[in-house]
């Protein structure tokens, strides 16, 4: 090779070791101007469809439900509702549910249908799990058949196929709370719903079954054309007028005047509340005169002279509660506090971009978190077993009373075999009404005293002490007769 071509050569190489750096450092650009490019462009596609996202979110906010039909105050049909409402009739479906907690719900039990009970399954029977309730309601319906609440999908059902409906001639005025009622309350008042509550509360139940055909429906508690909260029952619009006049708000109208927190708990009010058959038109009629404490409720029974049944073993003109939720929770510090009926048992949740109120009606003890720790911090653990401790110690306190009651009863039924006069029985049975109408107040109510502890506790105290009085105002008829050889209980 010549020199000359040796330095060409030379002269080539040390130009491409030159360009080498160079030629690598704009490719390296060019990647990094590809990889900004590609990552902004990612970055412009998650931003639409976020805002995308966000502008579905909006509209679906801007309409909470679908337009699918025209409701009026004559859709009756809860599933026709279920087409504008369908996250909400969901929910409502869901009541069918039969979950046990551990003092309340109700587990399902299979049962062999009949003609005159269709049912294929039904609750555990609460007399079987405690025989002292037969003794304390002797000579009533309900010894014959009591089982454990289930959800509203079945309260119509349930009170057509108990058994209490074969051995006493209940009356229309049943219907009130265990059915969508307002569509009766328009038909046979020809609009007027008061007019329409009297004719079915005179009724006999069979009639007045006919005129029904759903569980409580969304037509019960809301008005069709604005949704809005809404009580539909008479007795309650009364029973709230006098609740409010007590406390010198005067011509209370429910409708018109109740808050829509208050509304959350009225429209619950409706049904879950103590009452009583009035005259001989059988008018529902809530017991709130001189107030709502088991106190005001007993002084008025006293004051009208009203009886439930006459006690088949002691003759005593008793008393039964029914299921007083509303008296109790109003006695306690979640309604004091502002706390509504549905923010625990109809809890708000999430879907989508919608907060509903869930219509799935059951124990928040199923669902700590929503109903619970939206205002208490603990874990649902700890929650839990605060609520059951409140309920165990409240458990425990009714057997105490359940005792005492019986053996009240007994005591009576021995003093008045042995040949005691109604005279000298007079204020044993008059304790035992009061005993027996306290501790059912407990009872028949569905909180096991969690709605009301330290009131709770304070009525089962009382029963307690009326069912001594009672043997203590035994203890000279039965020394005169030789029973018990001079004690008050056997």
């Amino acid at each position: 090779m010549s020199e000359e071509q040796e330095r060409t050569e030379k002269d080539e190489n040390q130009i491409s070791e030159k360009a080498g750096p160079e030629k690598r450092s704009r490719m390296f650009g060019l990647k990094v101007v590809v990889l900004v490019a590609f990552a902004s462009f990612a970055a412009a596609l998650l931003g639409l469809a976020l805002l995308t996202n966000i502008f579905e979110r909006k509209q679906e906010a801007r309409s909470p439900f679908f337009r699918v039909v025209e409701l009026t105050d004559e859709t009756y049909d809860p599933a026709v509702w279920g087409k504008n409402f369908p996250l909400q009739y969901d929910s409502y479906l869901r009541t069918v549910d039969q979950v046990r907690t551990r003092f309340g719900g109700s587990e399902a039990i299979h049962k062999t249908p009949s003609n005159a009970d269709p049912r294929s399954i039904v609750a555990q029977s609460r007399l079987e799990e405690d025989p002292r309730l037969k003794t304390m309601w002797d000579g009533y319906a309900f010894a014959v058949d009591f089982r454990e609440e289930r959800g509203h999908a079945y309260m119509l059902d349930d009170q057509t196929f108990t058994e209490r409906q074969m051995v006493a001639q209940q009356p229309g005025t049943c219907v009130n709370c265990h059915a969508s009622a307002y569509g009766a309350y328009k038909r046979l008042g020809n609009g007027d719903i008061q007019a329409g509550f009297a004719a079915l509360n005179k009724m006999p139940y069979s009639e007045a079954r006919k005129e029904v055909t759903h569980p409580v429906a969304c037509i019960d508690c809301h008005d069709s054309q604005t949704m809005a909260l809404r009580v539909t029952r008479p007795a309650f619009m009364e029973g709230i007028r006098l609740v409010k006049a007590s406390q010198g708000v005067e011509n209370f109208d429910v409708n018109r005047d109740a808050t829509r927190q208050e509304m959350r708990s009225y429209v619950c009010g409706q049904c879950h509340v103590e009452y009583y058959f009035k005259g001989p038109e059988k008018t529902l009629t809530y017991p709130w005169h001189k107030g709502m404490k088991v106190d005001n409720i007993l002084a008025y029974y006293e004051e009208v002279k009203h009886k439930d049944w006459t006690h088949a073993q002691t003759g005593a003109e008793a008393l039964k509660a029914q299921h007083p939720e509303f008296e109790m929770f109003n006695q306690g510090i979640h309604a004091r506090a502002g706390v509504s009926c549905a923010d625990c048992h109809m809890p708000y949740e999430r879907q989508g971009a919608m907060k509903i109120s869930s219509h799935h009606v059951r124990s928040p003890l199923l669902s700590i978190n929503v109903s619970c720790q939206t205002c208490h911090k603990g874990t649902e653990d700890e929650l839990r077993f605060r609520a059951e401790t409140i309920q165990e110690r409240t458990f425990n306190l009714r057997s105490i009373a359940m005792d005492a009651l019986v053996q009240l009863i007994n005591d009576i039924t021995a003093v008045k075999k042995a040949g005691a006069t109604d005279a000298e029985l007079a204020a044993a049975r008059d304790n035992q009404r009061k005993a027996q109408f306290y501790l059912d107040f407990v009872e028949a109510e569905n909180s096991m005293g969690f709605h009301a502890p330290a009131e709770a506790v304070r009525i089962l105290g009382e029963s307690i002490n009326f069912s001594r009085l009672g043997q203590v105002a035994l203890r000279e008829p039965a020394a005169r007769y030789g029973v018990f050889a001079g004690r008050a209980s056997p």
